[in-house]
């Protein structure tokens, strides 16, 4: 993979494929310099993990067409003049009444593309385009209110990983590149969205009955402590996405969501995951998630858990917008 030309623009040789890149001087990130070639080389860096957690996927692209300090663009739909080897995948959105094209990663060259692009960060579906409207992947998003303590975020990870081994689900946590924790798990594609948001709510539901004084599921953002963890299971909605494992955030520190090891997880700290360090990491470790799409989950378990809260007088919140 290797890059070639002047500094108005630079071609980035992926594959069997020339991406160029213009103005791969131009920086991306203030408070260190990194510049959009620097970006490009990242994601070069961490190719094999970028792609496996993109992969085949609906992809929303966050931009920062004139870097952090310029502000980000949300873009669903892949622009004409996109290169013909460029897979997309249509999606509908039923609110407004519109598709979209979005792009669907199948190689690393689609991703330094989308950098080319002013891509920083990349939020793909919890679905694929086999089937856009069955996930294959269930996220448990730790979201910590605002004057939550990484403590509290690593003790609810441990509950999460207590009831996750209960029901022989193998879970895969990362970084968020914020100040949470993901875990992800493979599930069959057999399920629409609503169903997996109601087996993810009744596991949130497990989780806050086992740390109460910790994890909440309130379902209003005004009601909820100010210092409880918040078991996102609204991650699972339709059309709801995250940021990718290996991709990068818009905050100045260029902080990275960073698949783990469980025995790692306590020992954390999710600032040291950033572009300057994970090219480092991904060489020792490789993709620490390499093996999700072998431990699939069905979660059969999780619905009969979701039927007996209902029975219960437990109510479903209304699908976020």
């Amino acid at each position: 993979m290797a890059a070639a030309g002047s500094r108005d623009a630079t071609s980035i040789e992926v594959g069997d494929r020339s991406v160029r890149i213009s103005h791969p001087d131009r920086v991306y990130f203030p408070a260190s310099g990194t510049t959009k070639l620097d970006l490009a080389r990242y994601y070069l860096a961490v190719g094999d993990g970028i792609v496996r957690a993109l992969r085949e996927r609906p992809c929303m692209l966050h931009r920062f067409p004139d870097g952090l300090d310029g502000g980000k663009v949300h873009q669903k739909r892949v622009p004409r003049g996109a290169p013909d080897w460029l897979h997309t995948v249509r999606v509908h959105f039923p609110r407004y009444n519109r598709d979209a094209d979005e792009l669907c990663v199948t190689e690393l060259a689609d991703v330094i593309w989308a950098v080319q692009m002013s891509t920083v960060e990349f939020h793909p579906w919890n679905s694929r385009r086999a089937d856009v409207e069955k996930p294959d992947e269930w996220r448990i998003d730790l979201d910590p209110m605002p004057d939550c303590t990484w403590e509290r975020v690593l003790r609810v990870a441990g509950v999460v990983r207590e009831v996750l081994g209960e029901l022989g689900a193998v879970g895969w946590p990362k970084t968020s590149g914020g100040h949470g924790l993901h875990v992800y798990v493979r599930i069959a594609p057999d399920h629409g969205f609503t169903d997996v948001r109601r087996a993810a709510l009744a596991f949130a539901r497990e989780v806050e009955r086992r740390a109460p004084g910790d994890a909440t599921t309130t379902w209003w953002r005004k009601d909820r402590d100010p210092a409880a963890l918040f078991v996102d299971y609204n991650q699972n909605a339709r059309d709801h996405t995250m940021a990718a494992a290996y991709s990068v955030r818009g905050v100045p520190d260029g902080r990275v969501s960073a698949p783990l090891r469980w025995d790692e997880v306590n020992d954390a700290v999710p600032a040291d995951f950033t572009l300057a360090t994970m090219p480092d990491r991904f060489a020792r470790l490789g993709d620490l998630h390499a093996g999700i799409d072998d431990a699939v989950y069905d979660i059969a378990t999780l619905l009969e858990w979701a039927d007996r809260d209902e029975r219960d007088g437990a109510e479903t919140p209304p699908e976020p917008d």
